[in-house]
């Protein structure tokens, strides 16, 4: 059952000590001019302003003969995004209160339950795709009936990724969490129904309801990474959350051939293997449905780091997720990520859905082996995003890291394409795991550098930009291509991907880096986020003390 917030275990955050659920910070003198002094009693570790104490005669007398200036409209706008004491209005003598940051033992509980239901949600886009030839002789049905099993996935994000993030933004994490794991429940079940010939409506119908599911699970990784994680943790913790979608799309690739084998000259056999396949998924669906509404909660009881304190803190109402989208449009930097992120997510995509046909091209009745080369890639791809978020944790180069590895992958892309037709599968093994090493291990990459320079915008509003992209690069990379494959040849269409590819790698060298979100937890503000205006009756630039490093070293 889900433990009330006072019974949760909780670590507070290094360099946040709690004092009464709050810390002293720099408040009415420049920075540089920010002491600590030792104290004994409640009050220890309140700040010295220019040598004399918080708490002595002078300081409250200087206090109340201040002159008290009002501030201008831009200064109580930036004023809101700093934390206050909960229903208490601090003067500004008092100083800037820090809110408290606390690290749930939750989180990880948290991020098991979603990984778990977007593994599940991908095994089911991919599981079609990867035995494509069994399902044709089965249903009776042309190769793009099949293809669009899994492309429905990619159409249905696009009209629903904003309604989606709507719903995330203003209802919340929780109810976004039960509808994707509902919905993925509901459609599993739908396609059990689906085992006999002439229902290919019926598996398509409960395919589409996966595919709505998927809209409500692609956009959270990096929301719950923010939500739930440290600034220390986060970007791993985003990769892990990716990692549950990549696992799921290596399970599809590796279960439905070894679970579903090419019978088709019996196919009551093939009938029944077919439903083991459905009810398995189904049943897990179901237990993981369960335990999200059991253990799946909207946020801590405090929050993680000094990013999402503010957010927290800013007043719900001054919140427009219209202004949000335009906001996002207007930022040059994150409308190239964009584009880039669509490429390589749309490219990795195309290739995983067609990469059964791809392998039977030059590797005639090597459906395991496909499915195990696709294992291969997203094993990889996993290794890969692990390591990516590890790496961004330690030295936060987002531009450089994600500029290297997308060139790496269309490297891997080029040798996977000139590769195929040597007549050697290991091979293909080889180059397939390289491909899905670098390209699969893009895709955190992507999340993490759009919050950091979308922020404060919101994670779910992003990450949901970024998967739309994704979705319509999919569907016309994987028409494309599978065109080119059907007409000419695989090599065909893999060159179409390296040249959008190179595309990218041009566009990510444009992006310009301005790590918003890691300089909020650094205490480095810039002009849109500032403290709480005070007043000096000495200095006029002293009405806007910025939370420096050198004062929160101090602290």
């Amino acid at each position: 059952m889900a433990l009330p917030d006072d019974e949760e275990g909780t670590t507070v955050a290094n360099g946040h000590p709690p004092a009464n659920g709050y810390l002293p910070g720099p408040g009415d003198a420049p920075a540089g001019k920010v002491s600590a002094e030792t104290q004994n009693g409640p009050k220890a570790g309140c700040l010295a302003l220019n040598g004399v104490s918080r708490d002595s005669p002078k300081a409250a007398k200087g206090a109340l003969d201040r002159p008290k200036t009002p501030l201008a409209p831009e200064e109580e706008t930036q004023a809101r995004l700093l934390p206050k004491d909960p229903g208490e209005e601090t003067p500004a003598v008092e100083g800037t209160l820090v809110p408290r940051t606390a690290l749930s033992a939750r989180r990880f509980l948290v991020l098991l339950i979603f990984s778990l239901y977007s593994m599940v949600n991908a095994f089911q886009w991919i599981q079609y795709s990867i035995i494509s030839n069994v399902f044709e002789g089965f249903y009776n049905v042309s190769s793009l009936h099949i293809d669009w099993l899994s492309m429905v996935y990619m159409l249905a994000y696009v009209p629903l990724i904003f309604p989606a993030t709507w719903l995330l933004d203003t209802r919340g994490l929780r109810l976004t969490a039960l509808l994707g794991s509902g919905l993925n429940c509901l459609g599993a079940w739908i396609k059990c129904g689906s085992v006999q010939q002439h229902l290919f409506w019926v598996t398509m119908l409960g395919q589409c309801l996966c595919s709505v599911a998927q809209v409500f699970i692609l956009g959270l990784p990096s929301h719950i990474a923010s939500v739930w994680f440290g600034p220390k943790e986060v970007s791993t913790a985003c990769a892990t959350a990716v990692l549950g979608n990549q696992l799921g799309t290596a399970v599809g690739f590796l279960l439905p051939p070894v679970l579903v084998p090419n019978t088709q000259n019996n196919t009551q056999l093939l009938a029944c293997n077919i439903s083991t396949m459905f009810y398995g998924t189904s049943a897990v669906a179901t237990l993981l449905f369960i335990l999200t509404v059991i253990a799946f909660k909207e946020k801590p009881q405090y929050p993680p780091s000094q990013a999402q304190a503010v957010l927290q803190d800013s007043p719900p109402g001054e919140y427009s997720y219209v202004k949000s989208i335009r906001n996002l449009l207007k930022n040059i930097p994150f409308v190239l990520l964009l584009i880039t992120y669509g490429i390589m997510t749309g490219a990795f995509y195309s290739v995983s859905t067609l990469l059964n046909q791809i392998i039977l091209t030059y590797y005639e009745g090597e459906e395991v082996n496909a499915g195990r080369i696709g294992l291969t890639l997203v094993l990889a791809g996993m290794v890969g995003s692990i390591l990516c978020g590890l790496w961004l944790d330690y030295t936060k180069t987002y531009k450089h890291t994600t500029l290297t590895v997308y060139i790496l992958s269309f490297v891997g892309m080029i040798i996977f394409t000139f590769t195929l037709n040597l007549g050697h599968i290991i091979i293909v093994f080889v180059t397939g795991g390289l491909l899905g090493f670098f390209m699969t291990g893009y895709l955190p990459l992507g999340f993490e550098f759009a919050v950091e320079i979308t922020y404060p915008e919101s994670e779910g509003t992003s990450s949901g930009l970024l998967n739309a992209a994704a979705q319509i690069f999919g569907i016309l990379f994987t028409l494309v291509q599978g065109k080119l494959t059907s007409d000419y040849s695989p090599s065909g269409g893999n060159i179409f991907l390296c040249v959008w590819m190179f595309v990218g790698i041009i566009l990510t060298a444009l992006i310009k880096s301005d790590l918003k979100r890691h300089n909020i937890n650094k205490g480095i503000t810039n002009g849109d986020i500032k403290a709480v205006p005070v007043d000096s009756p000495t200095d006029e630039e002293s009405k806007t003390i910025l939370m420096s490093k050198q004062s929160e070293s101090a602290i």
